[in-house]
């Protein structure tokens, strides 16, 4: 609020003798000159909450906003993200269609290929294991396999298990194997195949 703003909003004795040089006249300065950096945020406030203009230490906050609490967790809080604040930012980007395909193949082959950075991954459902899926890792990915599992667990369906194998040429060798077991009650899941077509992401 600018100066003349606040004297506006005095006692009329108050205003008469807010005049050049008197102590009242340099107190409202003072109090314009505080009230300054939150005019200024709150001119602005719209960019805290967009992806691509949020400072660093928002992005993560609006990631928990998303659902991608498990991809900021960290052990301590002034540990480092697992991941470039780039690609957190273009996960919140993208937080509404991952919320909606989630669960899906195109889900998490997307949300891998977001936080990553690397596209190839390449998902199977074996037929004589039901309920299971086969998570390909590119090799350039190699050496993001524990923000990959973090995903993987966080985004595959809750009935189905999960393996982790990394290309490396034609041979593939598994590195690690995250699985939930059924649940004892209740229908049975339906899990989408992965020849599901990927949607048109919306412009």
């Amino acid at each position: 609020m600018r100066r003349p703003g606040i004297e506006r909003l005095l006692p009329a004795a108050y205003q008469r003798a807010c005049v050049p040089g008197s102590v009242l006249w340099a107190l409202l300065d003072v109090m314009e000159a505080l009230h300054a950096p939150d005019e200024a945020v709150l001119a602005e406030v719209d960019a805290l909450f967009a992806p691509y203009q949020a400072p660093g230490p928002m992005v993560a906050y609006l990631a928990r906003w998303v659902a991608m609490d498990h991809v900021v967790a960290v052990p301590r809080r002034d540990a480092p993200l697992p991941l470039p604040l780039s690609r957190l930012r273009d996960l919140v980007a993208h937080g509404a269609l991952l919320a909606s395909w989630r669960g899906t193949p195109y889900g998490l082959r997307t949300a891998l290929e977001l936080a990553t950075g690397v596209t190839g991954f390449v998902l199977d459902e074996p037929a004589e294991q039901p309920f299971h899926v086969v998570v390909r890792v590119p090799a350039t990915a190699a050496d993001q396999l524990a923000l990959v599992s973090r995903i993987v667990e966080a985004e595959k369906p809750v009935a189905v298990t999960a393996e982790i194998t990394i290309e490396d040429s034609p041979a593939e060798r598994a590195v690690g194997r995250a699985s939930v077991p059924s649940p004892p009650v209740g229908p049975t899941p339906v899990v989408p195949t992965s020849a599901d077509p990927a949607p048109e992401e919306p412009s």
